[in-house]
């Protein structure tokens, strides 16, 4: 299994931008996490994920490019209001299975082709369409019928761009993505980031774009308390004012993809000595 673990949590097309943002400027202050032996990623996290294990770009090109236009990205809007009906839906659920069962209702309301369309965008985000063969990399998703978390690895059956897809159908605003007959949902709805399944590993730096939670929903420096009692070093990083500010209020713009970038670079020198700490052997 490995003694480390990079969780790349959820947050729209800001949240890309500034995760990749933020683990270029960790490596170029001399702390590079990307190597991990597991990456776990959620939505955002999971593009992220999949392009740094393929192995096919560094880092600094992967930064340059979050900086060009975005092509082939579709606008979306996941302003104030949708947050809105998220909350609500939060406060009405029993627990998290409950509340996937309530957000998968939502997201068949936004379609239900099956995510055909939508996987054509991610098949354009991902480097490579292959699970990685030497390094573990594991993407969630929600199936929307029935609230039940599914974390995807290379022997789960199920393609990389599939898996991908699934874990970035955003409830309300993209439809679910159809995988052997069943229909999944944004990883998200369980937890902004799943870091949980980070446990057992020995050091842990969790990058989340979103760090709030709420009822059923645990926030990512919620379950890095666990993993710290269970004996974890673990580092979280969550947007800092200017990253806030560079996000603007529609995460999945895609106008917005090199500033939440840009900030995400600018903001990592301030953890990086708390992340070498956590990473060194």
């Amino acid at each position: 299994m490995g003694d480390t673990a990079l969780v790349l949590g959820g947050g729209g097309l800001t949240g890309i931008g500034w995760e990749i943002g933020i683990l270029h400027g960790l490596a170029r202050a001399g702390v590079d996490v990307t190597g991990a032996d597991t990456v776990i990623g959620t939505s955002a996290g999971s593009v992220v994920g999949a392009q740094l294990v393929s192995g096919l770009l560094e880092l600094p090109e992967l930064y340059e490019r979050q900086l060009v236009s975005p092509e082939g990205e579709i606008t979306a809007s996941m302003g104030p209001a949708m947050l809105a009906r998220y909350a609500w839906t939060v406060l009405r659920a029993r627990d998290s299975t409950s509340y996937g069962i309530r957000m998968g209702k939502m997201a068949l309301k936004s379609g239900t082709d099956g995510g055909a369309g939508r996987r054509e965008v991610i098949a354009r985000r991902l480097l490579s369409h292959e699970w990685p063969e030497q390094r573990r990399l594991v993407v969630t998703a929600v199936d929307a019928a029935t609230g039940e978390f599914r974390p995807f690895d290379r022997d789960s059956g199920v393609g990389l761009v599939d898996a991908v897809a699934a874990s970035c159908a955003v409830p309300g605003v993209w439809p679910p993505m159809e995988i052997d007959g069943r229909l999944f949902i944004d990883g998200g709805v369980r937890s902004s980031s799943n870091a949980d399944l980070a446990s057992g590993y020995g050091r842990v730096v969790v990058v989340a774009p979103m760090a709030i939670g709420g009822g059923p929903v645990p926030a990512a420096r919620v379950q890095a308390a666990r993993l710290r009692a269970e004996g974890a070093r673990v580092a979280v990083i969550t947007p800092d004012r200017a990253a806030r500010k560079a996000f603007g209020r529609n995460v999945l713009d895609p106008a917005r993809r090199a500033p939440a970038a840009r900030a995400g670079l600018a903001q990592a020198v301030a953890h990086a000595d708390e992340v070498a700490a956590v990473w060194s052997g």
